[in-house]
């Protein structure tokens, strides 16, 4: 197909680049999900 190999192979790196990111773009990884930690402050904890 083609007469250099280098341009072969650079294809093909190309070709496959593009696949991966429309790979990770169709089904992207789960989001860990944390749990949201406030603190509080010390005052409302206060007696009136």
């Amino acid at each position: 197909m083609f007469r250099r190999p280098l341009l072969l192979l650079i294809l093909i790196l190309i070709v496959a680049i593009l696949g991966g990111l429309l790979v990770i773009g169709a089904f992207p990884p789960p989001v860990a999900q944390q749990p949201v930690e406030r603190t509080l402050p010390n005052e409302r904890f206060n007696t009136r």
